[in-house]
């Protein structure tokens, strides 16, 4: 077993104990017990409360990455490539880069309501500037050897973008995509909790305004052990066959 795994078992038991101990030390309704919180989780889940909000929230979640790293990495690209266009659309990109989420939530609900497409479109402009970013530094350092590879043998547009530009931005998009998703669920969490009707943001909400402290950790608990399921067995597995390529590539050393 290697070192890291053993950190992660041994990690988790004694988190969880230090936990159990000092709620027990406290004996207060702001720190509940993890039986306590697991138990509300159950009772969540058993009424079906649970898997609605938590469809909900993943709904939104993955409607906004995948519209984010569209967007993104179609800019990036541009960007990437295009001196003209990296110079025109780099000051708007700082600016993005640096317009904190909640004032661009708060601004869309104002113009455009409590409706869905606001809430979505909010997350999509917060997550857009860090995915071009990524992929024009990734379109930036594309080998120009394979460019003249592509050029020999007249590869289309298509082919060149399957097999010459694919392969060497993935590591680039798979970055995007990981640090994408831990950015793109806060803040849908944000966005639900400040203008929607369900959702687990909403009901952090309703749990904080009469401080159940144990239904806050419960459904935050099941959203970070649904993200953590998702990096586990989708997003590491396509970045390790994403980086497959420059393994082979390696000269094999004695």
């Amino acid at each position: 077993m290697s070192v890291r795994a053993l950190a992660g078992w041994v990690g988790l038991p004694t988190l969880l104990l230090a936990w159990w101990l000092v709620a027990g030390l406290l004996d207060s309704a702001l720190l509940p017990t993890p039986g306590a919180v697991f138990d509300t989780l159950w009772q969540a889940q058993r009424t079906g409360e649970l898997w609605h909000h938590l469809g909900v929230t993943l709904r939104r979640v993955v409607i906004s990455f995948f519209l984010a790293m569209a967007l993104g990495t179609l800019l990036g690209v541009w960007m990437g490539r295009s001196r003209l266009a990296d110079d025109l659309l780099d000051p708007l990109l700082v600016a993005l880069l640096n317009l904190p989420a909640l004032v661009t939530i708060i601004l869309l609900y104002v113009w455009f309501g409590l409706i869905e497409a606001a809430a979505v479109l909010a997350v999509v402009i917060n997550k857009v500037p860090n995915v071009a970013v990524m992929v024009r530094e990734g379109a930036r350092s594309l080998d120009v050897r394979l460019e003249q590879m592509a050029d020999i043998y007249r590869f289309g547009r298509g082919r060149r973008l399957v097999h010459v530009w694919l392969p060497q931005l993935a590591p680039y998009l798979m970055a995007a995509a990981r640090s994408g998703l831990a950015l793109v669920w806060k803040i849908v969490l944000v966005v639900e909790l400040l203008g929607r009707s369900d959702g687990v943001g909403f009901q952090l909400h309703m749990a904080f305004q009469v401080f159940d402290v144990a239904t806050i950790l419960a459904y935050s608990l099941a959203f970070i052990a649904v993200v953590q399921l998702v990096e586990q067995v989708v997003l590491r597995p396509l970045e390790r066959r994403s980086s497959r390529w420059r393994r082979v590539g390696e000269p094999h050393h004695a």
